[in-house]
């Protein structure tokens, strides 16, 4: 479809090049045509004859490999074969692609606004780890699909005017903005749970390290049994076991997140006080 819409906006670009510049009457359309302006029609039309032919030559490819998978019923080795070269081959595509940003422009035409914040655009210009999960799991999700839609129900054929690879990359932007939706929000809830630990771990002396927040962890849920205020309690566990103020305020019926920040704020500092006189209640 895409080599379609290439090649129609070649033919509209040459149709354009070849009308005359002048108006009727300047002596324009007596004017010879210069060997220049020949040799660059000449190239440019060699140009767009040798990317047809290839998109033809891969497309009969495409065929016959299918032909060939059709007769396993697209599965055994030779299919594995293929599927492990389209699987590489679609990863390294989408990571380039989420790499420069242009996945969401593609998205953005298939009728998916993505509209990601400015600093998912530089995890993923950044984060190689992430761009490969991302693309992984895109490809991952893409394959059943694109195996009964394109494979055994015959949606791709010679004439659609892409070539097997072309067709499957389609089908992994139709994939991709779950994934990435997926994405973000898995890093929303780690951001929150790293600032409900600051919450709860928060120390006036400055940062702590890591073992520091972890032996802080093991100690609170030690003394939680020493917590005498049940409301008290029950907010630092549900804190600790990774629940947002939103949902312990719903999950216990409170007036407002205030309450939950209130309860929080009054045990840390009394835990502190204790703490600073050698004590533990």
């Amino acid at each position: 479809m895409q080599g379609d819409v290439a090649g129609g906006q070649s033919a509209a670009a040459s149709a354009r090049d070849l009308q005359p510049s002048g108006r009727p009457g300047n002596g324009a359309l007596g004017a010879p045509v210069s060997e220049d302006d020949l040799s660059r029609m000449s190239a440019r039309h060699g140009r767009q004859a040798r990317r047809l032919q290839q998109s033809v030559d891969r497309r009969l490819k495409d065929r016959q490999i299918l032909l060939l998978l059709a007769q396993d019923g697209f599965q055994g080795s030779r299919y594995d074969l293929f599927v492990e070269e389209l699987v590489r081959y679609g990863i390294s595509v989408l990571r380039g692609w989420m790499h420069s940003g242009f996945i969401f422009q593609l998205v953005a035409q298939r009728g998916f606004g993505l509209h990601p914040h400015e600093r998912e655009l530089e995890e993923l210009a950044t984060q190689s780890e992430v761009r490969e999960e991302l693309a992984t799991m895109t490809v991952a999700r893409a394959l059943p699909r694109f195996r009964q839609t394109a494979l055994v129900e015959g949606g791709w054929t010679f004439e659609g005017g892409a070539s097997i690879t072309t067709y499957f990359m389609g089908a992994c932007l139709y994939r991709f903005p779950n994934e990435f939706r997926r994405h973000c929000a898995a890093a929303e809830r780690q951001r929150r749970a790293l600032q409900r630990q600051q919450t709860v771990y928060e120390d006036p002396a400055g940062p702590r390290s890591t073992a520091d927040e972890v032996l802080g962890k093991m100690w609170v849920r030690e003394e939680l049994e020493n917590i005498t205020d049940l409301r008290t309690r029950t907010v630092v566990a549900l804190t600790l076991d990774d629940y947002t103020q939103e949902e312990i305020q719903q999950m216990l019926d409170e007036k407002s997140v205030r309450v939950i920040e209130g309860l929080l704020y009054r045990w840390r500092k009394k835990e502190q006080r204790q703490q600073g006189g050698g004590q533990r209640g």
